[in-house]
């Protein structure tokens, strides 16, 4: 697809209470810079959604109003405990699925799409906290920054949006595309600190991290529970 033939392109990121704004603020500035692409912010009422951090979002659409996209976004944070057993969401996403071409999430964003039925027998990525529960939903769990399988495209935590989305916009346009946006952002990153994974961060630090999300955890597999088995 050329950037000319992008004015077709609907994005959608869906929203809802203690959503991680980096999750979809990320992607948000890199679908932005795609020349004619319409995205809309998506929640059941047009209200004020709070994240897990002390900015509030306005969403542009309700499910109900929303158009068919042709990417659907699922984001990620703490929030996704509650949408992976709230129907009104689930059914938002499987009717969306049914037309997009391509279902797409962000760190624990992958739960809810799992949740939704949407990623059984897919390779799937998520947050690494997160990782043993994508079974519960039929996926395949793999460890990678992005995921892509078939239509399916999911980011690992957080900071992955910003490449998923990038290699989002390469198929969805092409390769030139993306490294423009890249290059606009000055995507070009050097951490100070070696300590973004459970493979590299210190083992100090590792541990607690573990201990704080501990309680998160519980609750977690508790609903993860209920969903799965409300899918079955």
């Amino acid at each position: 697809m050329s950037v000319q033939d992008s004015a077709a392109l609907q994005i959608g990121l869906v929203l809802f209470p203690r959503v991680t704004q980096l999750d979809f603020t990320g992607p948000l500035q890199v679908f932005s810079s795609v020349p004619g692409v319409q995205i809309h912010l998506i929640w059941k009422r047009i209200e004020p959604v709070a994240s897990d951090s002390v900015m509030t979002i306005t969403p542009t659409t309700t499910f109900a109003d929303c158009p068919q996209l042709d990417v659907i976004c699922v984001p990620g944070g703490f929030g996704t405990d509650d949408m992976i057993n709230d129907e009104e969401m689930l059914a938002f996403l499987r009717r969306q699925a049914e037309g997009a071409r391509y279902i797409t999430s962000v760190c624990t964003g992958s739960l809810v799409l799992g949740a939704a039925g949407l990623l059984k027998g897919y390779h799937a990525a998520t947050h690494w906290t997160a990782m043993d529960f994508l079974a519960a939903f039929g996926a395949i769990p793999t460890r990678t920054r992005v995921c892509v399988d078939r239509n399916r495209i999911t980011g690992g935590g957080v900071t992955a949006g910003i490449d998923f989305a990038l290699t989002l916009v390469s198929l969805l346009v092409d390769r030139r595309t993306a490294e423009l946006i890249q290059l606009r952002l000055e995507y070009n990153p050097a951490p100070p600190f070696n300590a973004g994974s459970p493979d590299t961060a210190p083992p100090e630090v590792l541990a607690s991290m573990k201990e704080r999300i501990a309680p998160a955890q519980v609750r977690r597999t508790e609903m993860i529970g209920r969903a799965a088995a409300r899918l079955a």
